[in-house]
């Protein structure tokens, strides 16, 4: 399967957070991609702290619902601890990193939605989507990263 992921910080050194995300979820593996850092305001909170994202592409016999456990495992470990507050808002994090797509799945569960249910929503998803996988068509509406962004800033 190919996951593509997006990793964002806005706490901290976020490069080097940045980098080690990518670490941690490429150890081991030969093929991979990452894309350019991408720079955005906090997205559904108010924050003074801006976001850096990156996309990553990479090939996995994980099962999704092991991989979004890793993830997690990932996040804590790097230092994340929890993405929302009391009320459910979100919040400031060293490192977020969301499961954007799988191939051409599409999963609904209380604890995954493949493709990420704000992907039409978010530029910082959406550029690096771009350029990481410019053929790759949301499976329910059939758009193209490009198409989602060109539709997102109409």
């Amino acid at each position: 399967m190919k996951y593509y992921l997006n990793i964002g910080s806005n706490m901290g050194d976020r490069r080097d957070n940045l980098y080690r995300a990518v670490v941690a979820l490429t150890a081991g593996r030969k093929n991979y991609a990452v894309s350019s850092i991408v720079e955005s305001e906090p997205w559904g909170f108010e924050s003074e702290n801006g976001f850096l994202n990156v996309g990553l592409k990479l090939s996995s016999r994980i099962e999704p619902h092991r991989m979004l456990e890793r993830i997690h495992r990932i996040e804590r470990r790097l230092g994340s601890a929890s993405h929302r507050d009391e009320q459910g808002g979100y919040v400031d994090r060293v490192v977020d990193i969301d499961i954007v797509a799988i191939d051409d799945m599409v999963i609904e569960t209380p604890t995954l939605q493949v493709p990420h249910p704000h992907l039409p929503e978010r530029d910082f998803f959406l550029k690096p989507m771009m350029e990481l996988a410019p053929e790759w068509r949301h499976p329910v509406t059939g758009l193209t990263a490009a198409q989602m962004l060109e539709k997102l800033h109409q």
